[in-house]
């Protein structure tokens, strides 16, 4: 298979909120077999979607970047190899990509596609909607909940959440991760929604549909990529502040080649 070949765009359907809701909420799922709930109006659109195996992409531009990196791990749902293995690789990497002075983790999050998996490992299944984890607030808000008393120097400095996306079971075939390319979305294409949990209330973005949306993904993610998404930057003067995000169903894949799609999704504070 020739990963670097450039992929014909091809249609796909995508979750958007409705344009003028006000009254949205979402209720994040807990994982074992259950699902988020997501209230008020939202609405399918189809989109054209494209490879970005063929483009040169970054962090401060569209949003997100593909990177090789090996690991260590040999059980992605082990929290030993998690604390001890992967957090020190996911640190190197983005120190060597970004530059960055300081990398701190806070969390990561499994998640499978098929439900069994969900039941056995208490994970929880693909995000099905358009969303960015956080708003110019809710970023500011979660360094103050992780560093309560460097909260107000950190705030002082550029500081940025990147995700760290893999796969934990082989190349992706379906309900791969899809992004919109952060300098296609408008401001005003972004709506903030509480996002209620059972143990906090925070924000999301959610996304209204823009014709302009230009849509990527990496078709056939290998485990030794990783795809890096900033999902929130403190720099209001020109880089990608926000990348919304989704799984989709790939039309292309016959049934016989869904492969349960497990993935890891680990959120980093990365301080410049």
């Amino acid at each position: 298979m020739n990963l670097s070949s450039p992929t014909i765009a091809f249609e796909v359907a995508v979750r958007y909120l409705a344009a003028g809701e006000k009254s949205a909420v979402v209720r994040p799922s807990v994982g074992g077999g259950d699902s988020a709930s997501e209230e008020g109006a939202y609405e399918t659109r189809s989109v054209k979607m494209q490879s970005a195996r063929s483009m040169e992409t970054s962090l401060d531009r569209e949003g997100f970047l593909l990177a090789n990196q090996q690991t260590q791990v040999t059980d992605f749902f082990s929290d030993t190899e998690i604390t001890s293995i992967y957090e020190k690789e996911i640190k190197s990497l983005l120190i060597d990509i970004t530059g960055a002075k300081r990398v701190e983790i806070f969390d990561h999050t499994r998640r499978a596609s098929s439900i069994d998996t969900q039941r056995k490992h208490g994970i929880r299944e693909p995000a099905a909607t358009i969303h960015n984890d956080y708003d110019d607030e809710s970023g500011r808000r979660r360094l103050r909940d992780f560093f309560p008393n460097e909260a107000k120097a950190l705030a002082q400095i550029r500081f940025a959440i990147i995700n760290i996306w893999r796969s934990m079971n082989g190349p992706v075939s379906n309900f791969p991760l899809a992004l919109c390319d952060a300098s296609s979305v408008a401001e005003e294409d972004l709506v903030s929604v509480p996002r209620v949990s059972k143990d906090r209330i925070g924000t999301v973005q959610m996304a209204t549909f823009n014709p302009s949306h230009r849509w990527c993904y990496y078709p056939h993610m290998q485990m030794d990529e990783v795809l890096l998404f900033k999902v929130y930057d403190s720099a209001n003067d020109g880089p990608a502040r926000f990348t919304p995000h989704t799984s989709f169903e790939d039309p292309s894949i016959k049934d016989a080649q869904k492969a349960d799609r497990q993935s890891i999704e680990t959120r980093c504070f990365v301080f410049f």
